[in-house]
């Protein structure tokens, strides 16, 4: 069997069965079948190493496959750092889209083993097998979420999702700063549309809903549904507007009508610095108009037992102190079900300045972004007095930092950027190291350690 998909894998890669189309390019399709992922282009050269690294993976896994399923799987893991460096000569956009390629075909490991029951715990009535999800911006138009839910995080976040399709701002866009663990992008919302991730969210729906009514398997001993609408994890989806439309909140709604049906939770972002003008989304009136006709047009929609999905809104951390108070207010007095903290900064610490990329526009994301992003957290908790769940994000390269995160309020925690770099076999690290912060403070679960510093 190894064998068999050895060979298939090289002749995908070697001789190119896969089309590549231009990055931010709009497929238009009758079904889903016939729009896959775009591989970006590579020589001759490249497909041949990428080709004899994947047979070299799954020739040792067939090895390895004479062991036990757990020492299995990890090895599995373990070997994705094999092919981490063959990432690192592409360029940053070209790897991104091999990596959802890779994500959306199952050529990413497939966890199995049952993650560490301190890290399980439950968010506005959904289980959470743990608390470590990936942010948005990895698969913007919900092309992998099978296979990233598969790696094992508890949740994953695809957009954002805009309307009508847009290819973004100019390339090149994704600047990588290695040595300090960080990126600066400068995307602008690239993205496909509503139609067509709509038609891959109901696909990948329809797929979940099949898999329930057929399976033999007794109901959870506690009667709770496990995972969400897509498969073993929570799916969110985060909705965006267009560059050049000036009634941000018809944008909104239109997303809310169109793919809440398939979320499981819902995210507002508002906070992205590259498109002209959303922040300004943030102020206090601004936010609370937003807010009360998204609610509206969620509410207004026919929804079964579960009710509506949960309403997230996504802020920036170059706020000031007023700011994130008004923020506040907006939340509680609209009753906001979640706010995800934060987004991409600005900002320049001075532990980059020195970097050749540090000059260039965009957002900047990974371990720079740590402190920043966790002191906003840590006041909005304060000024939310933990009445609402909080998504620590920014900065999360280890199992300490989501630690840090949680003490600091945050319920659930996101990474994209350490992902980005350390890849599949980050996943499990993080949740191991972060149980083991758990048990040494003596907490029993997540929900006891969060806030912990501020309570």
């Amino acid at each position: 069997m190894a064998v068999r998909a050895t060979r298939r894998l090289l002749r995908d890669v070697l001789y190119k069965r896969v089309i590549s189309t231009p990055v931010g390019g709009v497929r238009h399709c009758s079904s889903i079948a016939e729009t896959p992922p775009k591989i970006p282009h590579f020589s001759r050269k490249g497909r041949l190493l990428t080709g004899v690294t994947i047979g070299l993976v799954i020739a040792g896994g067939a090895y390895v496959s004479t062991v036990d399923e757990a020492t299995f799987c990890g090895w599995l893991f373990n070997a994705t750092k094999l092919v981490n460096p063959f990432f690192a000569l592409l360029d940053a956009e070209d790897a991104h889209r091999l990596a959802v390629a890779a994500a959306a075909r199952g050529w990413v490991p497939r966890e199995k083993r049952s993650d560490p029951s301190i890290l399980g715990l439950e968010v506005w009535g959904r289980k959470f097998s743990n608390p470590i999800g990936l942010a948005a911006g990895f698969d913007k138009n919900a092309e992998a979420i099978e296979g990233l839910l598969g790696l094992g995080f508890g949740f994953v976040e695809v957009g954002s999702v805009t309307p009508v399709p847009q290819e973004g701002n100019p390339k090149p866009r994704i600047f990588r700063l290695r040595k300090e663990g960080a990126i600066i992008n400068r995307c602008g919302f690239n993205s496909e549309g509503i139609v067509v991730v709509a038609k891959r969210l109901g696909a990948q729906h329809g797929k979940r809903m099949l898999a329930e009514t057929s399976s033999t398997s007794a109901p959870p001993s506690d009667g709770k549904k496990h995972g969400g609408k897509a498969g073993p994890g929570i799916l969110g989806v985060n909705l965006g507007k267009n560059k050049t439309i000036e009634d941000a909140a018809a944008d909104y709604v239109q997303g809310v009508h169109t793919l809440s049906q398939y979320a499981d939770y819902l995210v507002i972002n508002v906070s992205s610095p590259n498109t002209p003008g959303l922040r300004m989304l943030q102020g206090r009136k601004q936010l609370k108009d937003l807010v009360k006709k998204v609610q509206a047009a969620r509410d207004e929609m026919q929804w079964g037992e579960e009710g509506p999905p949960p309403l997230l809104v996504k802020i920036a951390p170059d706020l000031s102190k007023e700011d994130l108070e008004d923020i506040a207010a907006v939340a509680l007095a609209l009753r906001l079900d979640g706010l995800i903290i934060s987004n991409t900064t600005i900002s320049r610490p001075d532990c980059i300045r020195q970097s050749p990329m540090a000059e260039e526009a965009g957002g900047l994301s990974g371990k720079p972004l740590f402190n920043l992003s966790t002191n906003v957290l840590k006041e909005m908790y304060i000024l939310t007095r933990g009445k609402i769940p909080l998504i620590g994000c920014g900065g999360i390269s280890s199992g300490e930092d989501a630690y840090k995160k949680i003490r600091a309020g945050a319920s659930l925690v996101q990474l994209y950027t350490a992902f980005a770099y350390g890849g599949p076999a980050l996943i499990p690290q993080l949740k191991a190291e972060l149980a083991e912060c758990l048990q040494r403070d003596g907490f029993k679960s997540i929900l006891e350690a969060v806030g912990a510093d501020y309570r």
